[in-house]
């Protein structure tokens, strides 16, 4: 069972914090919305504070990610993180996938790796689609909070090595709140690709559109009072019912490659259709008691790029080495803006900016296996990031800036010795900024903020069945990305360095039985001092997880589990902090015959009372004299139960 779910045997990578999960583990367990695939990631962690077709929020290593920064996505060679965008730099927006489709998820956590660039300095996940599928299905889904869901997939060979794979999906949920969400969700995807002795070839097209009503974060004074405006209030009601928003992205995309003696050659292309509207209210009458404080915020961009890489095996001297060298092209032309409005009615324009960024990224590395028990992995990255803002309408300024940034990256792989490796890893990471910010001439931000990470871990498979491996690390940046939870965004802060210690476990000690335990401990502070304080707000200090899974016990299948989200600072002094929270969920799996499968997902077994994300800031709602400073949470959703039936052709 191990080596159908993991790639992460020893020698297969150059960092404790670096592997690869593989389809077989996504098929066991359930995940309530698509982007909670990327807590296979070990360590990290996916929740929501909006709408449930809005970008999840995402915690690794003391960061609260935010939607994205400082964690680089990519689906099938393409980037998911969105720079400059409206509603937080780094939007990654995974609602767009597919679990079903995925072939493997290679993850890698800190700076140490020359092919990352932008937002990768915590770390990176790249997800890949399968070319084919095993069998064409088709899969319906019915849930509680008229949750439906329809998936049907297939493949064929169309002969001369030529392979077609499409899948459609449909999907709509109300949810368990007050205010039905109304998320209706449509999704095509299609490829062809080609094997030709050494070369291979893949075209895909995507199409995803997305429509929702949102239940915003709440303030806990109005839970607790129970009404709001003369009519009851709960923990899964919405104080601006008509917040919500609407997505689409559609991308074209082609890679190409060749493996052939010690040579392996790669390019890839893409082109992205990306919009989205938002309107939020989370501060409800604060600036505007008349019309309350709901803002839209719109982004509409293309986005095209282009990558390649040569590795050459060969040898430096007497020494076996790998060397490769690789470039990443990205342009986004993108028109974003910022509205107040009422009732989704834009009243006013707050600016509206036409941004073009460009980054420009070429790097080379070479691994040196010096003895059978030592080798080195020495690369430089070096990147320019080029940021143009034209106003269009509002307040803002016109302007451009460009700046270069190297990056050194250092691994040494000490082993194995009795089937454990040592690894010392070492290097300079970075974020770029919102080029609004870039360009101000009041207070312009940095383009590249420059993080530095060092790490020493080890792996072990000295136990038959028990792959174990410890990191230990640090990350410091120059400049903190901070969620602000009144404005909706992020924005450049002061600063920060984070310690921490990850133990990853996955145990095989019977065929059919799987058992997974990750924990990890992080110190998060800002790096000057203060009189506010030093703790940086959301920077959860404890996560773990443990699961269980057992496989093809007769026609039986199942999986149990348990999710730990601990507490954190919410303002720099710890005076206020959130809480933990501790959510169970279920898969049970039975086959009715050889081509029919039926599946029970229980989420938040135990329907423990529990918040998905907490803020403290100031907000006022109708009716009070005054701004009132609050905690602010979003309800994990309560036990949810969903029945699926798949059938295979």
């Amino acid at each position: 069972m191990q080596g159908r779910h993991y790639d992460n045997g020893i020698g297969s990578s150059d960092a404790a914090s670096q592997g690869s999960i593989r389809a077989e583990l996504l098929k066991s367990r359930p995940a309530l919305r698509p982007g909670e695939v990327l807590e296979f990631v070990p360590g990290l962690m996916v929740t929501q504070h909006s709408g449930d077709g809005k970008a999840n929020q995402y915690f690794l290593r003391g960061f609260n990610l935010d939607h994205g920064t400082d964690f680089a996505t990519s689906v099938n060679g393409m980037p998911v993180n969105m720079p400059s965008h409206a509603h937080g730099q780094g939007y990654s927006d995974l609602n767009f996938l597919i679990p079903e489709l995925v072939d493997r998820i290679d993850y890698r956590k800190g700076p140490y790796f020359a092919p990352n660039g932008d937002f990768a300095a915590a770390g990176s996940a790249d997800i890949v689609y399968q070319r084919r599928v095993d069998a064409p299905f088709v899969s319906l889904t019915a849930g509680e909070g008229r949750y439906r869901r329809g998936l049907v997939a297939g493949s064929s060979d169309w002969g001369h090595g030529l392979q077609w794979m499409g899948a459609a999906e449909l999907m709509g949920n109300d949810g368990p709140w007050s205010l039905p969400e109304g998320l209706n969700r449509r999704n095509l995807v299609t490829s062809l690709s080609r094997t030709s002795g050494p070369d291979r070839w893949t075209v895909s097209l995507m199409d995803y559109h997305a429509r929702w009503r949102s239940t915003d974060q709440v303030p806990e004074r109005l839970i607790e009072a129970g009404t709001l405006a003369g009519r009851p209030f709960g923990r899964f009601d919405a104080v601006d019912p008509t917040d919500g928003g609407h997505t689409r992205r559609t991308s074209v995309s082609a890679q190409w490659s060749r493996d052939e003696d010690g040579q392996h050659a790669r390019l890839a292309a893409y082109a992205i259709d990306y919009q989205l509207a938002l309107f939020s209210n989370f501060t409800y009458a604060l600036d505007r008691p008349d019309t309350g404080d709901q803002f839209a915020q719109e982004d509409h961009r293309k986005v095209y790029g282009l990558s390649g890489s040569q590795a050459v095996e060969h040898s430096l001297g007497p020494w076996p080495a790998r060397t490769e060298v690789g470039f990443q092209l990205r342009q986004d032309r993108a028109r974003v803006g910022f509205f107040q409005t009422q009732a989704r009615v834009v009243t006013d324009v707050t600016r509206e900016d036409r941004v073009r960024e460009t980054m420009l990224g070429v790097y080379g590395q070479t691994s040196v296996e010096w003895t059978p028990w030592m080798r080195t992995v020495l690369g430089l990255r070096a990147d320019q990031g080029r940021f143009r803002v034209d106003p269009l309408s509002g307040n803002g300024d016109a302007g451009s800036a460009r700046q270069t940034l190297a990056s050194p990256k250092l691994s040494v792989v000490l082993g194995p010795w009795a089937r454990t490796e040592l690894f010392l890893n070492a290097g300079r990471g970075f974020h770029s900024n919102d080029a609004r910010g870039v360009t101000s001439t009041a207070d312009p931000a940095p383009g590249l903020s420059k993080a530095k990470g060092y790490e020493a871990g080890l792996r072990t498979e000295w136990i038959p069945g028990l792959q174990s491996s410890l990191a230990l690390w640090t990350l410091d940046f120059d400049s903190e990305l901070v969620y602000v939870g009144d404005a909706g965004a992020t924005e450049a802060n002061r600063a920060s360095r984070r310690r921490g210690v990850e133990w990853n476990n996955r145990y095989v000690p019977l065929p059919w039985l799987l058992i997974d335990a990750d924990f990890a401990w992080t110190h998060a502070r800002f790096a000057d001092q203060d009189p506010v304080g030093n703790r940086i707000p959301n920077a959860v200090d404890k996560v773990a997880t443990l699961g269980v899974t057992l496989q093809a016990l007769g026609p039986w299948s199942a999986s149990v589990n348990w999710r730990y989200l601990g507490s954190g600072a919410l303002v720099e002094d710890n005076s206020v902090r959130s809480r933990s929270s501790f959510t169970t969920n279920l898969r049970l799996s039975r086959r009715l015959g050889d081509k029919t499968e039926l599946t029970l997902d229980v989420f938040n077994l135990a329907d423990r009372k529990v918040n998905d994300i907490e803020y403290f800031y100031e907000s006022q709602l109708p009716g009070e004299a005054a701004p009132v400073a609050d905690r602010h949470v979003h309800p994990a959703e309560p036990r949810t139960l969903r029945v699926t039936l798949r059938r295979s052709f």
